[in-house]
């Protein structure tokens, strides 16, 4: 179980360094945020099928009553990519993913109540680490105050799609649930971009680029990651996964600054900000790999 456990970690970082690319794609595709979620699901799940028919055709089994909580799963994942593109487009990648840190307070605070355990005072004390780092990141944008909300949306978002997803993969495989959130959501937004001239014509001007892009964020970023980050919920809890996804700001951060120079640039103050969120996230994985040390020695 342990050396599970530690693979399990050790591919959900892998993961992570991948999703730290996904801001970037998004930036670079000249398409507005909703025609990218749609591409992205669409594709993704088009890829998964395509694994399912040459390699898995049982994976397309629907176990009873699993659609509602597929469906609630894709509503929840293909609203926050929404919110995840339109804050980096109205604001900045750098100023997106620093907010996405939060995730690990609201985790802390939400995943006792989803799983009914006790709250853990620890994770409470290292996410008000995150509180203090988001207040300097205020402090220097508050001009980007629609982006920071966003942000924050977008974060609950992605916490409650976690917890579902931890709930669910006690009970139905990985594969089917990937599959069919994908599914289930870019049929949603199938019917939004029917509603949006704007977007539709937009699909006519995309260049070869844009599609390497689209294809290299809807199959490696999302297809497989996404299996795979639900694989990983049978070994370690939700909070874990959170807590360790505030290395992806991280990654963005640094990727984003290589590849747009100056424009992803912030003042210190936010680095600031961005240095103490990720202070209390290192402070909570020293003080629980202590905590567990201590109770194996008992």
């Amino acid at each position: 179980m342990q050396n599970a456990r530690t693979r399990s970690l050790i591919h959900l970082h892998f993961i992570i360094f991948i999703w730290g690319f996904t801001s970037i794609l998004g930036a670079l595709i000249d398409l507005d945020s909703s025609a990218i979620v749609w591409f992205r699901m669409m594709i993704g799940a088009g890829a998964i099928a395509l694994y399912f028919l040459l390699f898995s055709p049982k994976s397309f089994r629907l176990h009873p009553g699993a659609m509602k909580y597929y469906l609630l799963g894709g509503v929840l994942i293909s609203v926050h990519w929404l919110l995840f593109f339109y804050a980096i487009k109205i604001s900045s990648i750098s100023l997106t993913l620093s907010i996405l840190s939060s995730a690990s307070l609201m985790t802390s605070v939400l995943e006792p109540l989803v799983f009914k355990r006790p709250l853990r005072l620890y994770e409470v004390f290292f996410g008000l680490f995150v509180i203090l780092g988001l207040y300097l990141i205020f402090g220097v944008q508050k001009e980007n105050m629609l982006g920071i909300v966003t942000a924050l949306l977008c974060t609950l978002l992605s916490v409650l799609f976690s917890l579902l997803n931890g709930k669910l993969i006690q009970h139905y495989p990985a594969n089917s649930i990937s599959f069919y959130q994908l599914l289930t959501g870019g049929l949603l937004f199938t019917v939004v971009l029917l509603f949006s001239e704007q977007t539709v014509a937009g699909f006519y001007r995309l260049t070869y680029d844009d599609w390497l892009w689209l294809f290299l964020l809807a199959t490696v970023c999302t297809a497989y990651a996404t299996i795979a980050s639900v694989q990983i919920l049978k070994h370690v809890t939700p909070f874990t996964m959170m807590i360790s996804l505030n290395l992806e700001p991280v990654y963005g951060i640094l990727f984003s600054l290589l590849i747009f120079g100056e424009k992803e640039l912030m003042s210190g103050q936010f680095y600031l900000g961005v240095l103490i969120i990720l202070g209390g996230v290192i402070g909570n994985g020293i003080y629980k790999r202590q905590r567990e040390k201590s109770r194996a020695q008992k």
